[in-house]
């Protein structure tokens, strides 16, 4: 367990926690308006990638502003610039949990997944397009490069072919990649309804659904206190800070208390993008389903036939500003690779409905190395695997 206490500027960002989401963490925070002092403890989840803490404290001082007046007031002015975009090419011979050991390699460098492209040729090699991000700006320098290709060649060992990494050029976008879902798939995909899901997730579903939330005034003429009783599950306290991110809610002082059984206690003064309580019923209302729905469904998982394949689809909404959940692939590759699934393509888009963009990650799986995919009870395996990677359950 580790104890990591920072100091920001407020807001508190959801950007911070981010690094965070495959960790069973306590939080405290507290603001005066100005500043922001955090408080985590922080207990790795027995399917998390292994931490170094060096490199979590260069990501989580990433993620904050400077505390130098100046440099942070020309923060502000100006805007971060973006990460760069850069391409990670792999072409090796086929195996099991080939694509799973590439996406741990880059989630211990901390280089983050924007999209993915890939692709198994008909003499058993595979081409696999990644395109990442460097939060920590290690790939900068063409030693760091070589560096991180050599950490990729000894994870894929005699498999690998050839390994390149360089700057994407122009034409590639990150925004780009619409997801092509039939109406059908869309339909199943994205809606609230758990009738296919296994037994044993939707009975953790019905729990979540009797999550409580507690709306208070009393205590504060200037603040709301929001009290939040639910399920615990990974990502948990992302996805609360998510909503309040993309619903101009400011964050004033808050506790997430330890899991107790299996259930997490929330405490959170919040305010209004005007700086005052929340007193109107329809927008306490609203806030309290947006946050009902993100602890019941952050992800949807489901499995189609794409005749005459197999395909997994798992979904996950799109923050406002444009980003996706973190790490979503690597969950997925890690429980496919439990269930020794090779995955004969992949790829990462974007798909939009009426009241949501989402991220979907497309997973067409190989049937041809002893894996029988088609029966109900495989298919339901596969979901309930994959639901319970991505959950932490």
């Amino acid at each position: 367990m580790g104890k990591i206490l920072i100091t920001v500027s407020h807001p508190l960002k959801v950007s911070v926690v981010e690094p965070l989401i495959h960790t069973a963490t306590v939080i405290y925070f507290s603001t005066d308006g100005k500043w922001c002092y955090v408080v985590l403890w922080v207990v790795p989840r027995p399917s998390s990638p292994r931490i170094d803490w060096a490199s979590l404290n260069k990501r989580l001082l990433s993620c904050c502003p400077s505390f130098l007046p100046a440099f942070y007031l020309n923060q502000l002015t100006t805007g971060s610039k973006p990460s760069p975009l850069y391409l990670l090419t792999v072409f090796s011979l086929d195996r099991k949990g080939l694509i799973h050991d590439v996406t741990e390699v880059l989630c211990e460098l901390d280089l983050s997944i924007q999209r993915v492209k890939v692709t198994t040729t008909p003499d058993g090699k595979v081409l696999d397009l990644f395109f990442v991000t460097d939060a920590t700006d290690r790939l900068q320098t063409n030693f760091s490069r070589e560096e991180t290709r050599e950490h990729l060649r000894v994870a894929l060992g005699e498999c690998c072919i050839s390994c390149e990494l360089q700057l994407a050029g122009p034409e590639y976008d990150i925004q780009e990649g619409h997801s092509c879902i039939s109406e059908e798939i869309a339909e199943e995909l994205f809606s609230s309804e758990m009738e296919d899901q296994p037994h044993t997730i939707r009975d953790k579903v019905s729990k979540v659904d009797k999550a409580s939330i507690t709306v208070d005034n009393r205590l504060s003429p200037t603040h709301t206190l929001l009290q939040i009783q639910c399920l615990d599950q990974k990502g948990l306290i992302y996805d609360v800070l998510k909503i309040f991110k993309d619903c101009d809610i400011r964050v004033l002082h808050g506790r997430f208390y330890a899991s107790v059984q299996g259930y997490r206690s929330l405490d959170i003064f919040i305010q209004n993008e005007n700086g005052k309580e929340i007193v109107d019923k329809d927008n306490q209302f609203g806030l309290c389903s947006r946050l009902k729905e993100e602890m019941q469904h952050p992800l949807r998982v489901i499995i189609t036939n794409r005749s005459p394949d197999t395909e997994l689809l798992v979904a996950n909404h799109v923050e406002v500003s444009g980003k996706g959940r973190p790490r979503v692939f690597y969950d997925v590759t890690l429980a496919l690779k439990k269930l020794k699934i090779c995955v004969f393509s992949a790829e990462i888009g974007r798909h939009s409905t009426s009241n949501h963009q989402w991220e979907v990650y497309r997973f067409l799986l190989d049937e041809s190395r002893g894996s029988p995919l088609t029966s109900n009870r495989a298919k339901r395996d596969i979901v309930d695997e994959v639901s319970r990677t991505l959950m932490g359950w």
